[in-house]
This record gives structure tokens, sequence and C-alpha cells, in this order.
């Protein structure tokens, strides 16, 4: 069977599936409710399929309109990546990365990695943004990201991933703290203070590994502050709201009264590793991959 689907309809039907309300969806796409409705209407006999139920002004997607929406909505992402890849082809640019990371990559990881790759394949636009694990495992489902840089252990199914760095935590202290590299022992040493840790959102199995090195020193520790930056951390700990545990790669940070006592003889090591979509089609994925 040959469908007639025009990229409106698509954009049609997902401003509806989001909307779930035919006259908000008309004016975000600024045409008449009618002919939103005879729109929908046609694209549901063109393919044969209920795609909306509706109920006493209630919109309601079904199973196969619910399908449809993730489809759709993936399809008009790589469709518009396509574009814009073809519009830097047209500037002279051979295309784009889109990179997402935590603050600790950009230390001296992707710093090395874009120098290097640049050098290889000139005229690369590179979109980096500092955001977290969790969103960019969600962009990366949507293409919204082509890469990500994470403290994670597991992604979904259709996302790939590799290690790439294993460090050791460091200790980070006020810089007049009374303990220091000569005379620091263990963790144990600091159970009677606050701890300001990266948060369980920041990633769960990052947290988890931090617990366990408590766990080793047989006491739990007080939590005063949590936070994904950090900046954020480092700033506490100079204001002496307490002491905290980062990954090394966060020690070479300069511009605050702080120190650092790598603990580099405790089981635990952090990661930090990439991840990509399987699906993502974007040939200088494969090139910075290769690289990688």
């Amino acid at each position: 069977m040959s469908y007639q689907i025009e990229l409106r309809h698509m954009r049609y039907f997902l401003a509806v599936a989001e909307e779930l309300h035919f006259r908000k969806a008309a004016e975000k796409l600024f045409i008449s409710q009618p002919g939103l409705s005879r729109q929908i209407k046609w694209l549901e006999e063109e393919l044969g399929v209920t795609l909306f139920e509706r109920h006493n002004r209630k919109v309601v997607l079904t199973t196969a309109g619910d399908y449809l929406k993730t489809e759709f909505a993936q399809q008009l992402k790589t469709i518009n990546n396509t574009i814009a890849t073809a519009k830097l082809i047209h500037d002279g640019k051979k295309g784009e990365l889109k990179i997402g990371y935590v603050g600790s990559a950009m230390q001296d990881v992707i710093p090395n990695l874009l120098l290097t790759f640049e050098n290889k394949n000139p005229n690369i636009l590179f979109d980096l943004k500092e955001i977290d694990n969790q969103k960019q495992i969600e962009d990366l489902l949507s293409f919204s990201l082509d890469i990500g840089f994470v403290r994670l252990e597991r992604v979904p199914l259709a996302l790939e991933i590799k290690t790439i760095l294993e460090e050791n935590f460091c200790l980070v202290l006020p810089k007049y703290h009374p303990i220091n590299e000569k005379n620091f022992k263990n963790i144990a040493q600091f159970k009677e203070e606050s701890f300001i840790l990266f948060d369980a959102k920041y990633s769960a199995s990052y947290y988890e590994k931090v617990m366990q090195i408590f766990d080793d020193c047989n006491f739990t520790p007080v939590i005063s502050h949590n936070t994904i930056h950090s900046s954020s951390i480092f700033k506490l700990v100079e204001k002496n709201f307490g002491v905290s545990l980062v990954p090394k790669s966060l020690a070479i940070k300069t511009g605050y009264k702080i120190k650092f006592i790598e603990l580099d003889t405790i089981a635990q090591k952090t990661k930090l590793s990439v991840i990509w979509n399987k699906k993502n089609g974007n040939p200088i994925l494969k090139d910075f991959l290769e690289l990688i």
C-alpha cells in the first residue's frame, strides 16, 4: 500500500499527541481547529488505524497512536538533523557533533579529544552542553544529542556505553584543614564532619559507589548538602560547610581555597563513559567513536 503522508501530517499528529487537545494544538500550529480535525481524520483513514479516542472533550492516544508518536518524533528529529547538516555543508562545514557531558569530563578528557579530532577533521561544528546524566540519556534517545560523557554503570538497551577512564576518588578539604596528605589515614577520620556530595539524582550508581567507601569505614556520613555541580561543592567546602569526595579529574580545579587528598588505596574507583544511540546515523559520530 502506498501512503501519501507528508511531513505536515506528521507535525499535525504530533501537535495533537503532545497537547491531547485539538484547539490548543491548532493554536500551536496556527491553523483552524476544524482544519486540523480534518487532517487527523484523513491521516487515520489513510493509515487504516485509530490514533485518538475522543470522549466528552477528552482526547486520549490509542496504543497505535502512542507508538506513532514515538516513531514520528524520532523521524522528524532525524530529518531536521539532516537538513541542518546540509545547511552546514553549504556553509563550508562538514557537519555537526552534539555533545553532552558532566562537568568532570571537561577538565581534561573532552578538550584533548576535540583538539585531536579537529586536527584530523577540520570544519566540524561542535555543540557542547553540560547536562546531568539522566538528561543526556533522554536527549540521546530523542536524537537531540549525538554522544554523551557520563558517570553511569548502565544505560537503556537502545544506547551503547563504553568506559574511557577509570580514576581514583579525591577527598576535598578546606585549605587550612588540620588533616593533610602526611597525617591522613582513612575516611573514618571524618566521621564527625559533614559531607557535601553529588546528589543521587546526578547518578545513582556513582552515589552508591561513594556510599560503599563509607560502608568500608564502618560509618554513615552526615550529609549536609547535595548538589549536581562541582563548583557548588568546592565553594561550600571553601566556606567550611563540610568536606567532600569527587573524581580525581576534578582535582585540578583552581580558584578555590581548598585542597585534595587522592584516595589511591581504596577499592572504589569511578568511571567516565561515553554513551550514544545505536540508531544514530551521523557519520561524524562514527569517526569520533573510532578516535575514542
